[in-house]
């Protein structure tokens, strides 16, 4: 269910930064966007996907992996509260680290990713994404888990990228490669190196 509220009484704002919901809320150019709680799965499978990047990806890249993190723009980095995102988890690779600011990063990670639940706003953040110039979406679906990596074109625009004839879907950035199996688990590699192949969520 959707719902709009043209001012937030004040007291329902400060009730909302008190509570543990508040850290995925998000400002969309001086909006608030308050998107619900993820469940268990969800949380399960962020924690292990960002534990397994960081083993098998930023540790052996100089790069950093960050989960719920606060992504600006640098246009509006000295008022960054009034116009962020808050992605499941970011990549930044080497060359883009000097867009970490502990609080919040103000530029475009690597990577960013999604975990995307029924009717929530995933697809409705693209355009902001690419205004950052953001290499590479992955939009893991909650319930089906069915992966999908988005690639920002010369255009500004992301396309899904596909399958190899083997089921792999490929990062071209990272080397990352995701493929789902019939019944319904993903699987993650690194540069088709089967040694990093691991079940997301791990059980």
């Amino acid at each position: 269910m959707r719902a709009v509220i043209t001012q937030m009484p004040r007291h329902w704002i400060e009730e909302r930064k008190n509570s543990e919901a508040a850290q995925w809320d998000e400002m969309w150019n001086g909006v608030l966007h308050m998107p619900p709680m993820p469940n268990g799965m969800h949380q399960d499978f962020v924690g292990d996907l960002r534990d397994y990047l960081k083993r098998n990806w930023a540790k052996q890249r100089g790069g950093l992996v960050r989960a719920d993190a606060n992504l600006t723009t640098p246009e509006d980095e000295a008022s960054w509260t009034l116009n962020y995102r808050v992605p499941d988890l970011v990549l930044v690779d080497a060359a883009r680290r000097h867009i970490d600011r502990n609080t919040y990063l103000a530029g475009a990670p690597l990577v960013v990713v999604e975990i995307a639940s029924p009717g929530d706003e995933t697809y409705d953040k693209f355009p902001f994404y690419a205004g950052l110039g953001v290499p590479e979406i992955w939009v893991i679906h909650r319930d089906s888990r069915t992966p999908e990596i988005h690639l920002l074109g010369s255009e500004g625009k992301y396309t899904p990228a596909t399958a190899g004839a083997s089921g792999w879907l490929h990062s071209p950035a990272t080397g990352v490669e995701f493929r789902q199996t019939q019944n319904g688990k993903v699987w993650a590699r690194i540069d088709g190196n089967e040694s990093t192949a691991t079940e997301l969520p791990e059980e």
